[in-house]
């Protein structure tokens, strides 16, 4: 709930950064598919995935879900990558409202630091629709006019509902870790079989589709595991920039 050195092992750690910050990599929901709802439309939950490019090992991230109150959430993204001396540290963190089954964003932190200029961004999301869209990006303070957008990690949080109701074709518009406004949208490929170091699972393949010829982003996301993303591969103009693929997953209890 946001957007993210001239030699080869730089663009390498850069890359597996951004997509551990661009591509989702935070997700997990269960719908409701019965008109009297009595099952929460979101799980608490917790996920860890390893970061590779080539199959080499890069890093780790873990995606935090969290019940504060009725519905009051808490989604927590953190990753850490690094390569030879290159290093790269992130953190999201979104609160928001479920009401009538739509996520309402309420606060969203974002922070980097490591190799290069860190950087930090806070998104605040006016009560009412109409308001503005407070941005403080680093030194920079901005409002835009909210026209419903989602945060940095909001969007990838209401996809597994949405695919849990069979839905093929979805579209999203959110502020992005930048402070910019963006639209995504996922289509449905098929489903197949994942070998990830969680274990074998089958998965619904998805392409994320952006203004963007040269990248190309897949995602897998797990029906057994709540539809949570369970690996996410990006390219750019063929060659594979990044890969992060699910190490562990368990729910949690919600708020009484």
């Amino acid at each position: 709930m946001v957007k993210f050195f001239r030699t080869t092992v730089t663009r390498t750690t850069k890359s597996i950064a951004l997509t551990l910050l661009s591509a989702l990599l935070c997700v997990s929901a269960r719908a409701d598919t019965n008109a009297a709802q009595s099952t929460p439309l979101l799980t608490p939950f917790e996920a860890v995935y390893y970061a590779y490019k080539w199959d080499d090992n890069l890093g780790s991230a873990k995606i935090s879900l969290e019940q504060l109150s009725e519905g009051l959430y808490s989604l927590t993204y953190q990753s850490k990558v690094s390569k030879f001396f290159l290093s790269d540290k992130r953190f999201e963190h979104s609160i928001f409202l479920v009401e009538d089954d739509h996520l309402i964003p309420q606060q969203y932190n974002y922070s980097r630091t490591g190799t290069g200029p860190d950087k930090n961004l806070k998104v605040e999301f006016p009560a009412q629709d109409g308001g503005q869209i407070q941005i403080e990006n680093d030194d920079e303070s901005f409002s835009l006019p909210w026209q419903g957008e989602l945060d940095n990690q909001l969007y990838r949080l209401d996809a597994p509902i949405r695919l849990a109701r069979g839905e093929k074709e979805l579209s999203y518009d959110f502020i992005n870790y930048r402070g910019q406004q963006r639209n995504y949208g996922l289509q449905v490929l098929g489903e197949e079989i994942v070998d990830l170091p969680y274990g074998k699972i089958q998965a619904i393949k998805v392409q994320i589709v952006r203004n963007s010829k040269s990248r190309m982003t897949l995602a897998w996301f797990a029906p057994a595991l709540n539809y949570q993303l369970v690996r996410l591969q990006q390219f750019k103009d063929g060659d594979e920039q990044g890969d992060l693929r699910l190490k562990a997953y368990s729910t949690t209890s919600s708020a009484p």
